[in-house]
């Protein structure tokens, strides 16, 4: 498993402090499908993924689930930065979507960072500010969105190159924070039209044009 300043050259920038800061980060391999953190869990390392992707997601009392961002390969966690600041526990859970490997960065090595090295402390803030502004996006549009509208650029973002969307309707409801139903309704609402087909775990388009325009 490369190292962290293979990763991320700017690490090589840093003074004796930050490398021995840095260097304190445990390295981590899980597989698929792994809780990496729990909603309830106390926040105890800085996440640093280097490959794979976590999707972290909010869960409500009845079990729905929303994805609230990814974390992918060069990403880190702004739940875990913004628990790790508030000395908070996580209000969200994060589980690993492909093969995952990263850096654990233990609490009182991310104080030092923050405290004695500003190599480090812009380096952890910066990583902060892309999930940040990725989940600002997500309440806007569940908020100012219709569903079929944000059904439809789910559809446009997630298609190959065949115009084929690759995924189920109880995957499609938990990124877009609804009910599978509610999918499938307007999913079926668009079949009728002619916009896409309905297969069994994927989604033709027939009509990319006209899909694009509908509002």
């Amino acid at each position: 498993m490369p190292s962290l300043f293979q990763h991320y050259p700017e690490l090589a920038q840093l003074d004796d402090t930050g490398v021995a800061i840095i260097k304190q980060a445990q390295r981590i391999k899980v597989p698929s499908n792994t809780v990496l953190f729990h909603q309830g869990d106390l926040c105890n390392n800085f996440i640093i993924v280097v490959s794979g992707t976590v999707k972290v997601l909010g869960r409500n009392s009845s079990g729905r689930e929303i994805i609230l961002y990814r974390i992918e390969e060069k990403g880190t966690c702004v739940l875990t930065t913004s628990c790790l600041l508030g000395h908070q526990r996580y209000p969200a859970e994060g589980v690993s979507e492909t093969e995952v490997q990263a850096y654990l960065l233990p609490l009182d090595a991310f104080t030092s960072a923050l405290n004695d090295s500003p190599g480090l402390r812009n380096f952890i803030f910066s990583s902060y500010a892309s999930p940040l502004s990725e989940m600002i996006e997500l309440i806007q549009s569940i908020a100012f969105e219709s569903i079929e509208s944000r059904l439809i650029e789910y559809i446009l973002t997630h298609t190959d190159s065949s115009l084929e969307v690759k995924t189920s309707h109880q995957q499609i409801a938990d990124t877009l924070g609804t009910a599978r139903e509610v999918v499938s309704r307007h999913l079926k609402k668009l079949e009728t039209q002619g916009l896409i087909r309905l297969k069994r775990g994927c989604i033709i388009i027939c009509d990319l044009y006209h899909l694009g325009s509908v509002t």
